[in-house]
């Protein structure tokens, strides 16, 4: 689809958003928001002509891109048949994507309950951890994000918590493994994974284990950092748990559905978790969807006892025939595999060739389509470019690191001192390339404020 010039309808749309839409974590008299005329594949562009390749996903969701038409016509398919339904009912595309899901959740993960996304997911897994064990706290790591409710935002690790955070929903945040900044003083990856641990079942032990009902974290966090987690992390906190009678809950929303190359992050790490979170990727965000998997021994309290929660919109129609579209579509075109292969051959390589020409970056991290690039002052102190949740002038750096991405036709993420890679999980690799000479340029513009 080529853009069409129409700077009079972008007007328009700019100034009925700015009279009329309030936006999510924003000042509202701060922002300026661009105004998007369309999308397709990995590109959007907006109403004077300027087309970006999106290494954002959307907010690391449209995994099969925007307007995939398999996708497109499944909705319109559905809206047809039958638009919406409440969810007491069996209906076709509910079922066949819950079915869908199932056969791709490690374990016996098999049963679905759908929620309208990832945050309401963490808040029905959290209700459920605490019905099942009778018990009341949630342990989950700093340098999170599970959500913007008020349940999930209490559990989240970052700074969108602290104006929301009424410290009594029974919460108790944790270290969580990350060697480039460890708060454990450890100098390899081995030792980094046996402290963090420690320090977990230290946790487990002073909050009382009786009173633990979950251990929450991402399999790999997203938003905080794409951290990957030493091998045997993972594997070590189910132990933990199973020790302690703890039930498990991996948080999948951003890394499930091919971000990785694999369906689920846990599958690259081996491990089971007693409830996983999903959403994003399992449409593409096409139409708002998420969900809990449940194992087997948790779905049996609730087999003759009832469970109390629910939502109007729990398995939409239109959200679960995109699903069902998108999950064939990942199938069909092998797209969990082309997220494996070109992160590794074209998207891994190509970072750590930025990385040896460019002083800003300190540290090169991720898998499939899921990077991060950690920006720095100083490589031998790792000073970060900006301050922990910078804003205005001490962000300058990271501002005119984004500016100048954009100048060159690339979207990037931006979060604190990092800009992540996540394209779609389908994109090709000559847009992998043309992606990773815009961030080239604009590193060249980071460089600037090293030391």
């Amino acid at each position: 689809m080529t853009p069409q010039t129409d700077p009079r309808a972008g007007a328009a749309v700019k100034a009925a958003d700015r009279a009329h839409v309030f936006h999510s974590w924003s000042a509202q008299e701060l922002i300026d928001p661009l105004a998007v005329a369309g999308a397709e594949g990995s590109y959007f562009w907006d109403y004077d002509g300027n087309r970006y390749l999106d290494f954002t996903s959307g907010l690391v969701y449209t995994n099969v891109g925007y307007q995939h038409p398999k996708v497109v016509a499944a909705i319109q398919e559905q809206a047809a048949r039958l638009t919406t339904f409440a969810p007491a009912f069996a209906v076709e595309a509910r079922s066949e994507a819950a079915r869908l899901i199932a056969e791709r959740t490690p374990g016996d993960l098999d049963k679905i309950f759908f929620t309208n996304g990832g945050a309401d997911a963490v808040e029905h897994a959290v209700r459920m951890a605490r019905l099942h064990t009778g018990r009341p706290k949630v342990l989950s790591a700093y340098r999170s994000y599970h959500g913007g409710t008020q349940q999930a935002v209490n559990l989240t690790g970052d700074p969108r918590r602290w104006a929301n955070d009424s410290a009594t929903n029974g919460v108790v945040h944790f270290w969580a493994p990350f060697p480039y900044r460890s708060r454990f003083y450890a100098e390899t990856e081995e030792q980094e994974c046996a402290r963090a641990l420690e320090h977990l079942e230290t946790t487990i032990a002073f909050e009382g284990p009786g009173t633990v009902a979950a251990v929450l974290l991402e399999s790999i966090p997203g938003t905080a950092g794409i951290m990957v987690p030493p091998a045997g992390y993972l594997a070590g906190v189910r132990a933990l748990c199973d020790r302690y009678g703890i039930v498990l809950v991996l948080d999948e929303v951003m890394a499930g559905f091919g971000r990785t190359g694999t369906w689920f992050a846990a599958d690259l790490f081996d491990v089971v978790p007693d409830l996983m979170t999903f959403a994003k990727g399992v449409n593409s965000g096409y139409v708002p969807l998420g969900g809990v998997a449940i194992s087997g021994k948790i779905a049996e309290t609730f087999g003759k006892r009832p469970y109390p929660g629910g939502l109007t919109y729990s398995g939409h129609p239109l959200a679960c025939a995109a699903a069902v579209a998108t999950i064939n579509v990942m199938d069909e075109e092998g797209v969990v595999e082309n997220a494996a292969r070109l992160g590794a051959s074209v998207v891994e390589p190509g970072l750590r060739a930025l990385a040896e020409r460019h002083p800003s970056v300190g540290e090169v991290r991720g898998v499939g389509m899921f990077w991060a690039l950690e920006l720095v002052r100083d490589r031998e102190t790792r000073e970060p470019l900006v301050p922990y949740n910078a804003t205005g002038e001490a962000n300058a750096p990271m501002a005119a690191f984004a500016a100048a991405a954009k100048r060159h036709g690339l979207w990037p993420f931006v979060n604190m001192n990092r800009t992540h890679v996540v394209p779609p999980c389908n994109v090709s690799e000559a847009e992998l390339k043309e992606g990773l000479a815009a961030l080239d340029a604009a590193l060249s513009v980071a460089d600037e404020y090293t030391v």
